[in-house]
């Protein structure tokens, strides 16, 4: 473990082998670090949450992964309600700037480019990217695998293996980064086909994503996983262009 002389690492703070806290970086009392965490100069992890309503003497948290990398001036604050964490998971990369507010879910190797901003409550599946600028709206779930454009503005759901831009604008199939996964084929090309089931046949989503898990009409694991993102959450989804199909091919 290395801790600069400078870098304020309360009493209470845990953390663990061969983590690194850079000169001037702020580690609370409310946080944990799993092992090989590295934070740069001027980062806070384990503050108060910017909630006007919230009671400073609350047990709460914040909890970071191993191998994760905490650039300079990251805000991580934990959770306003008593015994629950903020989490981010292993391997993750905050570049300087971004934020990830309260009760926020970050999975595994997932990526915040420059002033990256996550509100409070805001779930993001492993291997996802935000782009430099990106907000997401507080309580919306990121799926697994989806690339946010920088600059982007994120009110709605987005499910996993898209690209999303703009406003809640679905633009494609993130089909890069599924083939850098070494994900199939096959998964992929019935992760097409979910999609334009989902998107482009008339009626409700979420009702066209359950009728077509009840159908058994895909085998592969990640396409039955985008279906089964439709089921979950309480705000609508992301919309898609008519041209996503031409523009994801590759």
């Amino acid at each position: 473990m290395s801790i600069h002389p400078t870098a304020i690492v309360e009493p209470g703070a845990e953390i663990g082998a061969d983590c690194e806290i850079m000169p001037y970086a702020v580690v609370t009392r409310h946080a944990i670090l799993e092992d090989r965490v590295v934070v740069y100069p001027f980062a806070v992890i384990g503050g108060d949450p910017q909630y006007l309503q919230f009671q400073r003497g609350l047990t709460t948290g914040v909890r970071v992964g191993a191998g994760s990398v905490i650039r300079e001036h990251v805000t991580i604050n934990r959770s306003i309600h008593d015994g629950k964490f903020t989490t981010i998971g292993e391997n993750c990369f905050l570049m300087s700037a971004s934020h990830v507010a309260h009760d926020c879910q970050v999975g595994n190797n997932v990526v915040l480019a420059n002033a990256a901003l996550l509100a409070g409550h805001v779930s993001v599946g492993d291997h996802t990217f935000f782009g430099g600028g990106a907000a997401v709206h507080q309580f919306c779930r990121i799926g697994e695998g989806v690339m946010v454009a920088g600059h982007a503005s994120i009110t709605r759901d987005v499910p996993h293996f898209t690209m999303v831009a703009e406003r809640d604008d679905i633009i494609g199939f993130n089909v890069v980064g599924l083939r850098r996964r070494g994900i199939g084929r096959a998964s992929i090309a019935e992760l097409k086909a979910a999609f334009q089931d989902v998107y482009f046949t008339a009626g409700n989503i979420r009702e066209v994503a359950k009728d077509r898990l009840a159908a058994n009409a895909f085998e592969t694991a990640e396409a039955r996983r985008f279906l089964e993102f439709f089921a979950g959450g309480k705000r609508s989804f992301a919309r898609a262009r008519r041209a996503t199909s031409e523009e994801s091919d590759g």
